[in-house]
């Protein structure tokens, strides 16, 4: 064991402290400790009412209710919706939609933030206003001029499309939100490496980029969960089966008569799993992206 290990793990006096912070604890905190926790419990209640019935039958679930813990677990429901919609098929249609868009938007909102907020164009605010006020504009709007413009340019039912589109929208509020952030970026930094000779390419991509990468590494993971719960343009856009994402294929079990309850619940259950899987694999960068944005 070396003396960075010993040096990071806590010592006696370490808890103590920890034990006197749980002692000073006033009622108010208490209160809030418990609030907190019962919010807790019923954000997590629908998706236990779902686990439950996920793994129902359609007798046990009509006997009992949505409640009750199955007598029997079975995978019929989800076995029932995974080859009714050829589920492996959405889930890749999903995650290369979403991935693409998440990507892309985070590479148009650095370059328009730096010209924005470090490049300081002529109009920057009144720019920055617009794509506000474009970023508050309701989807419902939006549909149908998207719909004859890509009908125009032979994009309809094309997941480019829906790439094109969340790309663009996502990056509104990426760069309204990176903009007012590069604004405030140091000149001081930015003097000493043009007077080092830095290009603006050379100063965005060795300077701007690093310092901010872990406010980027949060709009990754918020711009890929945003388009992948997307469900009203893509419904509209995407009209063949096999072009259709994740929550398309959720949304058709409720004007499908041969679909019941655990079918539903399962197609819920599983449909959210991809989700879950990716949060976790980035949780790490999730939290030191947002504590790294605090400190700085």
């Amino acid at each position: 064991m070396t003396n960075a290990t010993i040096s990071a793990s806590p010592t006696r006096e370490d808890y103590k402290k920890m034990a006197k912070v749980k002692k000073n604890r006033s009622a108010g905190d208490w209160v809030a400790i418990v609030i907190l926790i019962l919010g807790g419990l019923l954000m997590l209640f629908p998706f236990v009412v779902i686990l439950l019935n996920a793994f129902k039958t359609s007798a046990d679930y009509n006997g009992a209710g949505p409640l009750s813990w199955p007598k029997e677990f079975t995978l019929s429901g989800i076995m029932k919706f995974w080859t009714a919609s050829n589920f492996p098929e959405k889930v890749w249609n999903s995650v290369w939609t979403s991935g693409l868009v998440a990507i892309f938007a985070v590479l148009l909102s650095i370059l328009n933030s730096f010209a924005l907020g470090i490049g300081r164009v002529k109009g920057r605010r009144w720019i920055i206003l617009l794509i506000m006020l474009a970023n508050m504009m309701p989807q419902e709007a939006l549909l149908y001029p998207l719909y004859i413009m890509f009908k125009a340019i032979g994009l309809y039912n094309s997941q480019w499309a829906i790439v094109i589109i969340f790309t663009v929208i996502q990056s509104a509020f990426g760069t309204y939100l990176l903009s007012s952030v590069y604004g405030t970026f140091p000149k001081a930094i930015l003097e000493a490496a043009a007077l080092d000779g830095a290009s603006r390419w050379k100063i965005l991509k060795d300077v701007v980029f690093p310092i901010s990468r872990p406010t980027l590494s949060v709009m990754l993971v918020f711009f890929f969960i945003w388009t992948w719960n997307e469900y009203m343009i893509p419904m509209a856009f995407l009209v063949d089966n096999s072009t259709q994402t994740v929550p398309i294929a959720v949304s058709a079990l409720s004007g499908d008569k041969l679909m019941d309850v655990t079918t539903t619940a399962g197609a819920s259950l599983i449909s959210i799993i991809p989700t879950l899987i990716f949060y976790l694999i980035f949780q790490r960068t999730l939290s030191r992206g947002i504590t790294a944005g605090a400190v700085k």
